[in-house]
Parts: C-alpha cells; structure tokens; sequence
C-alpha cells in the first residue's frame, strides 16, 4: 500500500502535515527519485566506489594494506582465528579479528571484525548511547543455527611464508587458499576456482578514528608550505539529504570487499529489485546500469522498472552459474547495502562476453554501511545444493496453511461488512473460487489498529461467521506504526511500557504515517514481542475469529516524514542498537513478532499462521509471505513480476506474489484477464488495487473476460495438489516453487538468461504467460531430449533446445507438459480449496520417450502442525515397465495411522495417460492391486488414437485405489504391449 494524499484527509494539518501534502500530492506520477539517494549521494558508497577506481588504476590488489599476520593463525577443528592488521598511512596498525570457519556441503564463513570497537575503546559524540561495537545480531535473526558446525575433518597446511591452504569437503575436494600479504581468498573444488575474495583488493573496513578539527588554512600560505591533500571527511561525521542531518556518532564504519566469479557469466539474486533475473552490469556502458544494486528497504511509490533502485526488501544472496556449476555467497548484513557488478572476457573477442568462444569472469563489489564484514561462501555445485545449503542456513519456507495457495481478493478498500458479504456472494453466483477476502487500513476506528470502525464494521463476526461457511477467509492489515493519541490504549501501553524506537536523544520517537502522528513498535525487544502477542488474543483483538490472518505492511518501515520516507538512521532501538544497523532486518522483525502472536491466540489452538509481509529479510521466508508492492496497472509491470517472482525463488524466499491486475491504475479488459492468466501461476495469488481504482472483482468484467478469468482460476484449484507438493519440497529442501530455465536445466546455456517462461514445482508443468498487448501467440523454448504436450490437448512439441510458437489467443495460457512426468490434481471444481479437502485425485501420467515417467503428492491437514507428527501422505509415483506404481515416501510418527485411517476413502479416481503406446489401442481394462484392495481388480480403459499434430492419450477410470496407500496399475502382459513398452 503506497503512499497517497487521500489517506492524509483526516490529518490534523499542522505545518509539518502541509510538508507531507505537498510531498505527497500526486498519485499519478513515478517514483520521485530526489527523494532517494544515488551512490555518489551516499557517503560510504562514493568512498567505496572510489576505493575500487583507485585500485584498478593501480592494476591489482599489492597496494591494499589488509595483510594477515602468519603469526596468529590459528586453526582447530574447522575453524581458523587470526588477526588482520590494517597498515594507515602513518605506519599506525589497525587490528581486525578474523574468523574463516569450513562447514559442511563446502561452505565456508568469514567472519572480520575491528578490535577496538569490539573492546568498545571508542568514544562516541553528541553524548549519543548507541553501542559502540560493531553489530554482530544480524545472524540472530537471519541464521538458524543448522548448517553452521565446522567440519572438524579439515586441514590446514602452510605452502609459503604468505600461503596458506585449507582442504575440506568429502574426500578433501574443497580448497581454499589464503593469502596473507595482501589478504586475499580463492576457493577450489578440485582442479577449478569458482570464488575469490579481494582478488582485485577492494577490501575496506572503515577503522574508528577521534574527530579531530582540522586548523582553518592560512591563506597566505605557499604551494611548498600548504599541507598535502587528505582524505574528504565530508560525510564521515554527519551526512544530511533529503532536509534531514545523520549525526553519526560513530563516525565512518563501512565494510566491503570485492568478490569475483571465475568463468562465470551470470549472477542472480539480490532480491528485490524490478529487472531481469540475470543481473546487469553496473558501471556504465551500453544496456548496463550507472548504479549499483542498492539495498536499503524503502517504500517506494510507484517504483520504475528495470532498475537497481531499491524496493521494499533485501536478500544480500547471490548465485553465480555457468555450466553444469552453481556457487553462491551470503553478505550477512543489515545495514544499507550496495552491490556494483560487472563482467570481463578473455580467451576470446572481449566485445562479446563469451560469445564468441570467449570465458566470463563476473565481478562483485559488496559495499554495507556499517556492521561486520561477514560472507558466507558456498560451492554448490548444482542451484538446488545451492537452495538446501542457503536453506540450512536461514532457514526453509515454512510449510503454509492450505488456503494460502488459493486466490486471494483484496482491494483497497472494501467499504463495509456488508460489502464484504456482498462480494463473497457474487463469487459464488460467478461460479469463481476463491479462498481469502481482505481488508485495508479503512476497517479500522480512525486508524487504531486492533479496532474496527463502528460504522461501517459494526458486526465483524457475522461478515466472518458467512465466510467460514465456505471454508474463506479473512485477513486484515496490521503495521508497525501506532497511532499516536490520547486513550488509544495500544499507543498509552506502547508508551508505558518502553516498547517503542526512540530518537538519538533516547526518547520515544515521533513521525507520520497513515494515522498521522505515529509511534513504532520496537520488535527487537523481546519484552515488546511479548506484549505484542496479548494484542491479538480473542478477547483482546474483539471482532475476530480464527479465520482472520494478517497483513503486515509498511514495515521497512515506512515514515512519511522521515529520510528516503524511512527511520532516521540514528535512531535507537533495544540493545542501544542504532537504526542504520539494522534498517533491512527491521520488517523481518515485525512480522515474525506478528507469526509467534498469532501462534497463541487461543490456548490449545495452534494453527498454522498467514501473514503476508512487504518487508523482508533472509530468513523471513520462515513466516511469511511476500508480494513486489505497488506496482502498475500496465503492460510491462505484468512482464516484469515473472522474474521478480522467479527472483524470489533463486532467492530462497519462494512464497512470492504480484498485485494480480496492478495496484495503481485501471487495467484493460485484456490486461486483466492476462495478468489472471499469468497470476494463476504466482506462488501466492492476490488481485489487488488502489482505493482510487474502478472495482475490478473478476465478475465484474462481463463477457467473455469474466468466463476466461474464472477458467484460469479454476486451473489453479485444479493444480492444487502440486502446487501442495511444491510448497512442501520447499519447506524441506528449499526449492523454489515456480522455477527460471537455469534452475531446471542448468546444463543448457540458451536458457541461463530466459525469465519470461518457468515450471512449476518439479512436475514438469512449464508456462509461459502472454505479457504482450494484443498478442495471439508466444514463442516458448524448449530445452532438454524430451518432448512436451499442450496441457489441454496434448499437441506434440519437440524438445532439444528448440524455440516453437504456441497460438494463444485470449481463453488461451501457453502451458506444456514435459515427457516422463506424473501430475497429481483434483478436478471438481469448488468455492474454496477447503471444500476440496476430501475429493478424489487425479493423476495425469506424462510418458517420455522411453516410455516412463515419476511424479510425487504431498497431503496433510493443511491447517496445523500434526505433519510433525507423521500426520500426512506423502508418496512416489512411477510408471515403467506397463506398471504405474504407488509408494510411500513418509516416515511413521504418532499420528500417522490416525490419519492415514482419515483418509482411507480419499482415492484416484481417473488417471490420464498421455503420449500412450499405440499397441494400448487394444486393451479394454487394467488389473489393479494393492493394499485395501481384495485380490486383483480391473479398472476400464479408453485409448483415443493420436490425430494430427496430437499425441495419443488413454484414461484408467475409477482404478479405486486410495491416495495414502501401496498400489499398483498393471497393463496385460501381451506380446505387442511387451514389446512396445
């Protein structure tokens, strides 16, 4: 929900509320630039930058003065401690601990911090109490303490006198050399170097120095007499933009470091930014950006496309793939963050980047404002090595409730109850699932959250009670900013009990935001995240039912009074903390406060919670999910959501949507009815829109755009069992859920840069939305030996790394199936996936060329945590031999036979088998065994001949077999059946 002058009506219009008016005046235009900084407007990314032109001229890294002193190595069980001396101009040292720890599956931690401020022999100014150390509490929130023991089997050798090396790994295959003068790293599996850090040397710990005012410079001095020319302290000791002044108490204390990628071409990553998913070159030059990547949580109104401007969250993760390798690094660190990237070729023509035979080396600059210099480096060597190691470390998407995946629909905002009712009603009239209806900030008492305006929300309870009749829900907005007003009691608790940030002067803070004069909840302190939990209890939070969740937005935190519409930097936040410490983890904190509050609403009730967030962190994948923010009702914020989404993925944080029609702006018919189509493939699907926006529920449209938008819809909840599936194997091995061309065929270098096509899940559904005005068809590529088949009528398209054009006029979605897959869904359409919990399945059997093809499901209840329990059905799939096979991939637990016998008469009623032998013409039934079932049983088959340019298909009904249990299908054994199969 972006910022907007209408929402500001019921300010008190005191003379800062006229600033804000005129600030804010307009919906209709972009992103106001002046109001964020470039890097040449951010003091530390200009030293930075700097820092690394003056190394290139230099040619090479000899001049950095990091040298690690040989002397104080020291190594014991996978871990290398040592000190690294900082050598100033003056000969003074500066010492800088070091930390190298070798995990396991080839990652490694390197962890440097700076001496003085951790003994906090500082002195700070403006008599400020911020801790004087560096802040070393990023991994507290982002890791989850797996993944980070040490690999006590691994070896350190000393080569030189400057040399050392370190072996780890499965049979010693990791290397990593360390250099000592300058530092440096490189890091090995087995003969090739995949990742070097400060290979170029644009390492830079900004050391702690006293402000010491410099004498006015005589003029009548001499050229021989004048002083040299010393370094520009213009922001070391404050920095103003914007109207506003940073104090910077601490002085100037950033943190970077090159690291670069050998032979690697493409990098991907950094969420969030609006661009293509392999990420551009930022130094200038022809397509390349002029800035870095930034990362700096911000609420940013109307944000521009194809940028490195920041949005409203941060994942510092990176992946760097070439060729059948996949190597990744993770800057742990919360501070403002920028990334400069760009790409050299040698071997070949260095105007073509590797085109032309030529290899690609990519370049990273890591530049953070403050904090540790802290990365983790990880070897892969495969994307999806890559997404478990990434997931042990910050933890893997937490396993949603089931209504989640269904269609959510929101708009800013729905006016009243009844209004609420009325449009759950004409859902069902329209024959159009739906799972969720939301509310914006209007349903609150003159935006007091936790209240519900009496006028227009005089009866919460019954507008709930009508949507639980359907299995729907109801979820309602929450920000982090209190409204600042006498007996309101939740801001005359906030304040009493000292749960707020407070300024540099340690008091409570003070800014502007929808209510107008606000106050922010402090979720770093742990005694505020108690409280917060009182706040949603039944009795507390009156008006509410089980089947109301939450939306946390504006928690970047957006102030509409503050710097870059945000928190100052130097405020304070528990622990004495400073706010430019920890600004990018500050929304992850808010909504895991906001999951753990929902988790005890009511004692003996634990049900899995919801809550979208539009800030984040690494690691807020483990409670939440997110969307791109305000976006567009246009053509190109359409094209530009699928490599955010798929972004999001390679990001390890998959739960990932888009405003499905555009939040600003009135779509066209045939944008609207494009972006469903498209918006049915988004991991979490909301129609949203602005408040000054037509209303545009899908029934609204008429035909024929109201039929083709409940069609694609209705294809969600018919997926719905793999869609399941796919949330599961990311919750337990961190894969994402919609996944980019790379990610499901990493040998195939046509595909590394392909963004606008992905499959879904590992079930070899591949879709390509339209994202074209006026477009009737889509040119899709196809990689891999096998072929695909039109989902809906099973056309035939050749792989082998070939291009095909695929007519889809407007009741069309461009979506195949690749061979030697097996597709679980249901297809009895109901109002809501709750409605769905006890159909039948059915399974869609894709053969490849050999004849074969596997597939998986996941079940359980969808709502609570007895899947911990053994509560669920998870099983395999395979057809080979004539036989399809069901077996189980679950391990028992305490409540596994309780629903195992719950779901006993859940069972596959229909199985379509695509691509079918030709030999099948002649077969009228199939024998059936398995458990449950008496001996053997028959099922009937109907084989429809291929026709034309489309594959044969046959369908197994009613095999009665039931979904959680052993079973086999087994074709007659004839003599040209055999030989065929």
């Amino acid at each position: 929900m972006a910022r907007s002058s209408r929402r500001l009506s019921d300010w008190t219009f005191s003379s800062i509320t006229v600033v804000i008016l005129l600030l804010l005046a307009s919906c209709t235009v972009a992103v106001k630039h002046h109001d964020f900084k470039r890097c040449e407007q951010s003091g530390f990314c200009k030293r930075n930058r700097e820092l690394a032109d003056s190394m290139t001229e230099k040619g090479g890294p000899d001049s950095s003065p990091y040298h690690l002193d040989s002397a104080s190595i020291k190594f014991k069980d996978g871990q290398l401690d040592g000190s690294i001396v900082k050598t100033l101009h003056d000969n003074e040292a500066v010492k800088l601990p070091l930390t190298i720890t070798f995990l396991e599956r080839g990652n490694v931690r390197v962890t440097i911090d700076e001496e003085k401020r951790k003994k906090g022999e500082i002195e700070l100014r403006h008599g400020s109490v911020a801790r004087k150390e560096r802040y070393n509490e990023a991994g507290a929130w982002a890791l989850t303490g797996a993944g980070l023991q040490s690999q006590k089997s691994s070896s350190l050798r000393k080569v030189s006198k400057d040399l050392s090396e370190v072996t780890w790994g499965p049979e010693g295959r990791f290397k990593a050399t360390i250099r000592h003068a300058p530092f440096g790293m490189e890091f090995w599996s087995g003969d090739e170097k995949h990742v070097v850090l400060n290979g170029r040397g644009f390492m830079n710990l900004e050391h702690w120095r006293p402000k010491v005012d410099k004498p006015v410079a005589d003029e009548n001095a001499t050229a021989e007499t004048a002083a040299a020319p010393s370094e520009d302290e213009s922001t070391w000791w404050e920095e103003s933009f914007g109207g506003n002044t940073d104090s910077k108490p601490k002085g100037p204390e950033s943190v970077a470091m090159d690291i670069t990628f050998p032979g690697y071409g493409h990098v991907f990553g950094l969420a969030e930014h609006a661009g293509p998913l392999s990420l551009k070159q930022t130094r200038g030059g022809d397509g390349n950006y002029d800035q870095p990547y930034r990362m700096y949580n911000s609420d940013i109104f109307e944000y521009e496309l194809d940028s490195p401007m920041t949005l409203y969250g941060s994942i510092p993760f990176l992946q760097a793939h070439k060729k059948d390798s996949t190597v990744g690094v993770f800057w742990l660190n919360a501070a403002e963050t920028w990334v400069d990237i760009t790409k050299s070729s040698h071997g070949g023509n260095p105007l073509t980047l590797g085109l032309s035979g030529g290899v690609v080396d990519t370049q990273t600059h890591w530049m953070s404002e403050s904090g540790l210099l802290d990365v983790f480096v990880m070897l892969g060597p495969t994307p999806q090595e890559l997404s478990k190691s990434y997931g042990e470390l910050t933890g893997y998407t937490q396993l949603p409730a089931s209504f989640s995946l269904g269609y959510h629909q929101c708009r800013w905002n729905y006016v009243s109850d009844e209004d609420v009712k009325d449009v759950d009603r004409k859902f069902d009239k329209h024959n159009i699932p739906y799972d969720v209806i939301w509310l914006d900030i209007e349903y609150t008492d003159d935006k007091q959250y936790f209240t519900w305006d009496p006028h227009t929300f005089p009866d919460p309870i019954s507008m709930e009670k009508q949507l639980d009749e359907t299995e729907r829900k109801l979820v309602v907005i929450i920000d982090p900013h209190i409204k600042n007003k006498g007996g309101y009691t939740v801001d005359e608790e906030l304040k009493s009990k000292g749960l707020a940030v407070k300024n540099k002067e340690n008091n409570i803070f003070e800014g502007w935001c929808w209510p107008g004069s606000s106050h922010w909840i402090d979720a770093f302190n742990p005694a505020a995240r108690a409280w917060w939990k009182t706040l949603f209890t039944y009795d507390r939070f009156k008006g509410t039912m089980n089947n109301v969740w939450l939306w946390n937005d504006m928690n970047e935190p957006s102030v509409f009074n503050g710097p870059e519409i945000t928190m100052p930097r130097d405020n304070i936040h528990y622990g004495n903390w400073e706010h430019r410490d920890v600004h990018n983890i500050n929304g992850m904190t808010f909504h895991n406060a906001t999951y753990h509050a929902l988790l005890e609403r009511k004692k003996g009730e634990v049900l899995r919670p919801f809550i979208l967030t539009r800030s984040f962190y690494a690691g807020s994948q483990r409670s939440s999910a997110m969307w791109t923010g305000d976006n567009q009702a246009n053509w190109d914020h359409l094209a530009v959501s699928i490599p955010m989404i798929l972004n999001q993925g390679v990001s390890g944080y998959p739960f990932a949507g888009a405003d499905v029609g555009g939040f600003f702006g009135n779509p066209s018919k045939e944008l609207q009815t494009r972006w469903y189509q498209a918006g049915v493939f988004y991991p979490f699907m909301r129609g949203h829109a602005h408040i000054d926006t037509r209303r545009r529920e899908p029934y609204l449209l008429g035909e024929p755009y109201t039929g083709i938008m409940a069609q694609a819809i209705r294809l969600r909840y018919a997926l719905f069992p793999a869609w399941y599936t796919a949330f599961h194997e990311a919750s337990t091995d961190g894969y994402p859920i919609v996944r980019a061309q790379y990610y499901v065929h990493p040998e195939d270098e046509k595909g590394f840069a392909i963004d606008d096509q992905f499959y879904l899940g590992s079930t070899g559904l591949l879709a390509k939305p339209v994202t074209t005005e006026g477009a009737e068809s889509v040119d899709i590529y196809l990689a891999g030996s096998e072929n695909y088949y039109d989902y809906f009528d099973y056309t035939i398209y050749t792989g082998g790394s070939k291009s095909h054009r695929i007519h889809a006029p407007l009741d069309k979605i461009p979506l195949l199936m690749q061979g030697g897959h097996i597709i679980p869904r249901k297809d009895r359409p109901r109002k809501s996936s709750g409605l769905m919990r006890w159909d039948p399945y059915s399974l869609v059997v894709v053969l490849d060329s050999n004849t074969q093809a596997t597939g998986s499901l996941y079940v359980d209840d969808g709502e609570t945590f007895d899947y911990e329990q053994g509560a669920f059905i998870h099983r395999k799939f395979v057809f080979a031999d004539g036989e399809l096979s069901s077996t189980n991939l679950g391990t028992k637990g305490s409540k596994t036979a309780q629903y195992l016998k719950a779901m006993k008469d859940v069972t596959v009623e229909k199985i379509i088998v695509v691509n079918a032998p030709a030999s099948w013409s002649d077969v009228n039934e199939v024998s059936v065994t398995g458990e449950g079932i008496k001996g053997t049983a028959s099922a009937e088959l109907i084989y429809h001949a291929a026709a034309g340019d489309k594959a044969a298909w046959a369908v197994i009904r009613n095999p009665r077999t039931s979904i959680g249990a052993d079973w086999t299908v087994s074709l007659p054994k004839t003599a040209d059946a055999k030989s065929e199969l």
